[in-house]
């Protein structure tokens, strides 16, 4: 079901923010899964890249921080 939002968009709305760090986190996830697949696929086709392994590490790093930062930062029970 995807995420709509009802009312006027107030940024001052803690789950506003909440629903818009949700919604980077996604995105960023979705751009992580095609970039990394497509180098490694390209990878596997032409030669290797010595540093692919570590590129990829650091960026799901990244968003393993991210995800964390959504996790901790997410608004109580109103």
């Amino acid at each position: 079901m995807p995420i709509r939002w009802y009312g006027p968009a107030n940024p001052d709305d803690p789950l506003y923010r909440h629903y818009a760090r949700v919604v980077n986190l996604v995105l960023h996830g979705m751009v992580f899964a095609a970039v990394n697949s497509g180098l490694w696929f390209v990878q596997g086709m032409r030669h290797p890249w010595t540093h692919l392994a570590w590129l990829s590490e650091a960026w799901g790093v990244l968003l393993l921080a991210q995800l964390l930062s959504v996790l901790i930062r997410r608004p109580g029970p109103s």
